[in-house]
């Protein structure tokens, strides 16, 4: 989605910039897989009538809601027999053109674009409100705040740079302003500056690319990284590399509590070698 549409806020939003009412009734096709695990966990399973294939957390309770196709690859005529209220989507993972196609016969577009870890108590919260489980999602928001603390607890470590890698042929990255470097900035971590103002940048290996560099992380999500493909990067350019579990990194919603205890492993693996 374009970077101008509206960030994740306070407020209630749809693609229109309108306040949402609270809506206990509501129709709600997900497409955000990580929102769709979210809402069951706040008890809003018996809302959801439609999800991506993407969407595959809870697995027993995602399986009896409809399929819409992708993230990317959204099938609009299927959502419109659905006759959702509400449509969930978020900057990263939708496309425009999909998410303005889809607010000219569904009456509430809920834009999300959570960039920090804290990102995720609005996140509860909005979702929540304009559904009607605001209890669920303090309680939420109290076991989120537990976690964090309990991250921020631990005495700061050196400052580390890791480079994130999402994808091979081309090999990708993330930028400072994503969700997953924000993660890792928990850890006092930062990732190299590659690419000119991309969110998710292409980049080639160089030597003077792994001097900057204290370790590699492979992702298990979007690309299928393994430890072998670990274990052979590893090999090749002479510095630490990891294998990550993607989820726990870049699921923002119910994942996040997972999420933040495994920084914690995360830090004492990088810190042991």
């Amino acid at each position: 989605m374009n970077p101008s549409t509206p960030h994740l806020s306070d407020s209630l939003i749809d693609a229109l910039g309108q306040r949402h009412a609270p809506a206990p009734d509501a129709r709600i096709v997900c497409l955000v897989p990580s929102i769709t695990e979210l809402l069951c966990e706040l008890g809003l399973a018996n809302k959801l009538v439609g999800r991506t294939g993407f969407c595959i957390h809870p697995r027993d309770t995602v399986a009896a809601i409809p399929k819409v196709g992708g993230t990317k690859d959204v099938n609009i005529e299927k959502i419109r027999k659905l006759a959702p209220t509400h449509v969930v989507v978020n900057i990263d993972e939708n496309e425009k053109p999909t998410v303005e196609r889809l607010a000219e016969f569904v009456p509430h577009v809920v834009v999300t674009h959570p960039n920090t870890p804290r990102d995720n108590l609005i996140l509860a919260r909005l979702m929540g409100g304009i559904f009607g489980a605001s209890l669920p999602a303090e309680r939420w928001c109290a076991a989120f705040e537990e976690e964090y603390a309990a991250l921020r607890a631990a005495p700061p470590g050196p400052q580390r740079t890791v480079l994130y890698c999402i994808w091979q042929d081309p090999w990708m990255t993330v930028s400072s302003d994503t969700y997953i470097a924000s993660m890792l900035a928990e850890l006092g971590w930062r990732v190299p500056l590659l690419g000119e103002g991309e969110r998710y940048p292409r980049f080639e290996w160089s030597q003077a690319l792994v001097d900057g560099l204290d370790a590699v992380l492979l992702s298990t999500e979007p690309y299928r990284f393994t430890e072998e493909h670990a274990d052979a990067l590893e090999k090749q350019i002479g510095i630490p590399v990891f294998l990550v579990d993607g989820e726990m990194m870049s699921w923002y919603g119910s994942r996040a509590l997972e999420g933040l205890r495994y920084l914690r492993s995360l830090r004492a693996m990088l810190e042991g070698c």
